[in-house]
């Protein structure tokens, strides 16, 4: 018998624990849409370079040289078609009013703490006075930034979301385990699911108007349009998911339950909810990224604070930066429902891990 050396012996174990480890970290590279550092990782440790790099250039590659053709036609094309206001702008134009706009940004912050310095100074002297009374503390109202529609926008996404899916996953649970609930519910969702935010946002605005009446509530009425008519648009792909997640569950399951003289909380929270999660966040993907959409357009319609304002002021503007602006709002628009999607997803992936490994 052949001895074996220590040393290789310990050096291959110290490989296996690092592929292992790489094969681990693969799924969360999946996750945020970063899987093309698995084979950056695996040639590094040595495992078939030559294969790793065919991988590399087809993860990693292939999506540059596609994004780096579609800037070159972009650059080529956009000077030939010219607008009311000017030829379209290519993405140097673009990139330069993403920097104009993080100036105007910086401006206004230092606007606003100019303002907040002169009314402390302003406060400190009226107490040094003796007019204590007299003291005010007042907020800024200045323009917002660009970065203050955008948190504007994501908040009321978020809100309208949070809603729909309180809405949503308890109906879906009920239409699924009851063929009543769900006689009851599918009518309502052939009705209700086709309809446009355009013709959600006038209702929903006559609605809120009157019945919150209050100026220093909570939450502002644009906002609570804006987000009520985001959960409105965005609730059905979860409860019809999550229906179908709760009825596609084994028979055999449902059958040891009754066995068991489960009571319906115990139920769903250790029967139901488990098997169904993954069509469940299957569903609350698809209503996130309905509702980013349907705010964009219910912004601009209504005029609420947003990404949607934004970009129809930019509009009515009709200066020579404007459609340069427009198109900066159009990729920061795609880039944060791409991120959303991807917090969704690692949200799924650590409650259903299993179906991800």
């Amino acid at each position: 018998m052949t001895a074996i050396d220590p040393d290789v012996f310990d050096k291959e174990a110290r490989r296996a624990r690092l592929f292992t480890r790489i094969n681990k970290a693969d799924a969360w590279f999946k996750v945020f849409g970063l899987s093309w550092l698995t084979p950056i990782l695996k040639a590094a440790a040595g495992d078939n370079p030559r294969a790793q790099f065919g991988e590399i250039w087809r993860l990693l590659g292939v999506p540059l040289l596609a994004i780096a053709v579609f800037l070159m036609l972009w650059a080529t094309l956009a000077p030939r078609v010219q607008t009311s206001l000017g030829a379209v702008p290519g993405p140097a134009q673009v990139w330069e009013q993403v920097g104009a706009l993080q100036q105007d940004a910086i401006r206004e912050g230092e606007r606003a703490a100019a303002f907040y310095e002169r009314q402390e100074a302003r406060n400190a002297e009226l107490i040094a006075n003796g007019n204590e009374d007299r003291v005010r503390d007042r907020v800024y109202t200045g323009k917002p930034t660009y970065y203050d529609q955008i948190w504007t926008s994501i908040k009321t996404v978020f809100f309208g979301f949070l809603i729909a899916s309180i809405v949503a996953i308890p109906l879906g649970i009920a239409a699924g385990l009851s063929v009543t609930a769900n006689a009851a519910l599918n009518p309502l969702i052939q009705i209700f699911k086709p309809v446009s935010p355009l013709a959600w946002l006038p209702i929903v605005t006559m609605i809120v108007s009157a019945v919150y009446t209050t100026n220093d509530g909570m939450f502002s009425k644009s906002f609570l349009i804006s987000a009520i008519t985001v959960t409105l648009c965005s609730l059905w792909p979860t409860l019809i998911n999550t229906a179908l997640g709760v009825s596609s569950i084994d028979k055999d399951l449902v059958s040891v339950s009754r066995v068991l003289k489960m009571n319906t909380y115990t139920k769903i929270t250790k029967l139901v909810l488990p098997s169904a999660l993954p069509l469940i966040f299957t569903g609350l993907r698809l209503s996130l990224g309905v509702g980013w959409m349907v705010l964009i357009a219910a912004e601009m319609l209504a005029q609420n604070p947003g990404l949607g304002k934004f970009v129809w002021d930019e509009f009515q503007n009709g200066s020579s930066q404007s459609l340069a602006r427009i198109m900066v709002a159009v990729f920061t628009i795609g880039i944060i429902g791409f991120l959303l999607d991807r917090v969704m997803y690692a949200l799924q992936s650590m409650f259903t891990f299993s179906n991800n490994r």
